[in-house]
């Protein structure tokens, strides 16, 4: 077990609720909580963030998300468990994940047109920062 290297989220409580403010936008817009919780626990998984791993595999199963998806998450890929929408919204997380290797290319982009409006994928992008931005902190700060 780790130690916290520093009370951040207390230390910079200007900067961390407005980040908290932005979750609870998200859940309140027009994305389906379960994609942005899939979402998050995907790029967690990515990011190497326990605390995340932990929060939103129980925000999943509290939704009677079904064991069986949150164990083949990791290898969504190739499991059967996803609907095309949800494969869409997991491979842009991936991809705006690991930004500075793949650019974010086309090929990532275009099947969420199919899937998702305009104003959804604008905030897939943004729930995909958020998390990313949250696992940046709990990484580096230990939590």
């Amino acid at each position: 077990m780790t130690t916290l290297r520093l009370p951040y989220f207390t230390l910079s409580s200007s900067v961390m609720e407005p980040m908290k403010a932005a979750l609870g936008a998200l859940e309140k817009g027009p994305l389906d909580n379960v994609i942005i919780e899939l979402v998050f626990l995907r790029v967690s998984q990515i990011n190497g963030c326990a605390y995340c791993l932990d929060m939103h595999s129980k925000a999943l199963r509290k939704m009677d998300v079904a064991q069986t998806r949150l164990d083949q998450l990791a290898g969504w890929q190739v499991s059967h468990a996803y609907s095309e929408r949800e494969r869409a919204a997991l491979a842009w997380a991936e991809s705006v994940t690991l930004v500075a290797v793949t650019g974010a290319p086309d090929s990532a982009f275009e099947p969420l047109k199919a899937q998702f409006s305009e104003v959804e994928i604008s905030e897939l992008t943004f729930a995909i920062a958020v998390m990313n931005a949250f696992n940046r902190l709990a990484v580096g700060m230990r939590q």
